[in-house]
């Protein structure tokens, strides 16, 4: 369980900077976080959600991690950034949670790091953040 608070260097940004959040408010598998500078007109939130479905075996749930800032584009008006992982696993029919881990932990290599490298980038300069952010194939 998360605390109500996220100032340790849970979150950072893409200079390494902690960004710290706040608990919002909570509605059944969805709990919404927001940044604590953020601007009344300019929100930066985090949302953590789980649903399911099917039963036994077939029950299959699905988690999403999302974030969502409000910027101010070069027109000056309000324009939305969302960045989201979402995780989709039949857990009524897996004994551990070995796999969901080692794809999980593939995507957030490809995301964060390079080929050869081992460190992880938080300037988004990993082939999977770059691809994402430059459109690239």
């Amino acid at each position: 369980m998360l605390s109500n608070t996220l100032n340790t260097n849970e979150i950072k940004d893409a200079s390494s900077t902690e960004v710290e959040f706040e608990h919002l408010d909570a509605v059944g598998r969805t709990r919404e976080f927001k940044q604590i500078t953020e601007s009344p007109n300019l929100p930066h939130r985090l949302t953590i959600s789980h649903s399911e479905t099917g039963t036994g075996a077939t029950r299959v749930r699905r988690s999403v991690v999302r974030f969502d800032k409000t910027v101010a584009g070069v027109s000056l008006l309000p324009r939305g950034i969302a960045a989201y992982v979402v995780l989709s696993a039949p857990v009524g029919d897996l004994s551990a949670t070995t796999e969901m881990k080692n794809v999980l932990a593939e995507l957030i290599s490809f995301m964060a790091t390079t080929g050869s490298g081992t460190t992880v980038l938080f300037d988004c300069s990993g082939n999977g953040a770059n691809a994402l952010i430059t459109g690239g194939l």
